[in-house]
């Protein structure tokens, strides 16, 4: 998990308490993709669905959620979560992700 605890936006104390919880996008397409493909989670970055949908059903879901946008740094670190994951730590697999073979 990317943050230990789940991230909460100020002015939302009158909303019930999963409300209050910040809710993320990551874009995964290209700007000029008919559909958008993104990422959406809820209180932690880390934990995430994978959504695809039409750019004007994208837009109205993102406002509809108050959505903001996960910074590089979330990014980097959901990302180093997945190859931990993906590869493991201190296994082969993971000392030779990335290595060019010749």
């Amino acid at each position: 998990m990317v943050d230990a605890q789940l991230h909460t936006r100020s002015g939302k104390q009158d909303k019930p308490a999963f409300e209050q919880l910040t809710k993320y996008v990551r874009v995964r397409s290209s700007s000029n993709s008919r559909f958008v493909e993104f990422d959406f989670a809820i209180g932690d970055p880390g934990l995430f669905v994978e959504l695809i949908m039409p750019q004007g059903a994208f837009e109205h879901f993102c406002k509809a959620n108050d959505v903001v946008y996960m910074t590089q740094e979330q990014q980097q670190a959901v990302d180093a979560e997945m190859e931990k994951w993906r590869y493991g730590e201190e296994t082969l697999m993971a000392n030779n992700h990335g290595k060019q073979t010749g």
